[in-house]
């Protein structure tokens, strides 16, 4: 069975960085995507990226702040996070979904545990 495993979430100041990984056990998937929720909020997809890592889409929030990429060799997909605000706070959950289309409006099929990013002002 396919599981999802990400890493790399902790505490970091504003205006910091952080890069999560997720890697892919199992059978392997097309397009990735990373989602977050932060406590009383609803899940927010945040970035996406197609299936050769050609295609990439990010959430009004975190464009230009985020990137999103993928290692297809080693199953991995990273999430790179600069400039960190405190709203960036939240469970951040790695994505992913049969079809080789991103998305950030549509759905995924299989879903991490998720990783605490926590950012402090």
């Amino acid at each position: 069975q396919a599981q999802l495993v990400e890493s790399g979430g902790g505490l970091v100041q504003a205006g910091g960085s952080v890069t999560l990984s997720c890697i892919v056990t199992g059978r392997a998937f097309n397009a990735m995507g990373w989602s977050r929720q932060a406590p009383g909020k609803e899940r927010e997809n945040v970035a996406a990226i197609s299936t050769t890592g050609k295609t990439t889409y990010y959430a009004d929030s975190v464009k230009g702040r985020f990137t999103i990429s993928r290692d297809n060799a080693k199953k991995t997909v990273y999430l790179q996070m600069n400039s960190l605000k405190p709203e960036d706070t939240a469970v951040y959950y790695c994505a992913a979904r049969e079809s080789h289309l991103p998305t950030i409006t549509g759905t995924y099929d299989a879903w991490g545990q998720g990783t605490q990013v926590t950012v402090s002002s």
